[in-house]
């Protein structure tokens, strides 16, 4: 796990303590585990390559969450008072690999139907737009010119 801290943070027996007022800036190089053992942690988890990549999330005591490699962990307690203890374990390959089937033919058939989604919209502004000017298509030039834009014999 590599760490750059934002603030103190100490080990003990029990896990890691973030105290009260302080954050926890993580940076893991391998798929790992985030586990609150005491307290209620505030964690926003940026993950590259997503497009929604930045997500809020609180987590209470017992609650676990996968950390993904490549991603950029920030924790803080919750509450402005209360410090936090958390675990934090690499998870074993066979957990943590997706398998060849989820590899080669479901990750590539979402990037494929959020593909499609971009280009039926963006169909369908350019659709949305043609009509927009049905009236010109239809009539020449689209209006009537009045008398002093009009050039008389």
């Amino acid at each position: 796990m590599a760490t750059r801290s934002e603030s103190a943070s100490n080990t003990s027996r029990r896990g890691h303590l973030v105290a009260a007022h302080r954050a926890i800036s993580l940076y893991p190089a391998e798929d790992s585990c985030l586990n609150i053992t005491s307290g209620r942690a505030w964690v926003t988890l940026n993950q590259p390559h997503v497009p929604a990549g930045l997500g809020d999330i609180v987590l209470e005591r017992g609650e676990r969450l996968h950390v993904p490699a490549g991603a950029h962990l920030v924790m803080e307690p919750w509450q402005s008072g209360d410090a936090l203890r958390f675990d934090w374990c690499v998870e074993p390959l066979s957990v943590a690999a997706p398998g060849r089937f989820a590899r080669e033919v479901v990750a590539p058939t979402r990037e494929l139907g959020h593909a499609l989604g971009h280009v039926a919209l963006a169909f369908g502004r350019l659709l949305r737009g043609v009509l927009g000017y049905g009236e010109f298509l239809v009539a020449g030039r689209g209006r009537v010119l009045s008398r002093f834009e009009s050039n008389p014999p």
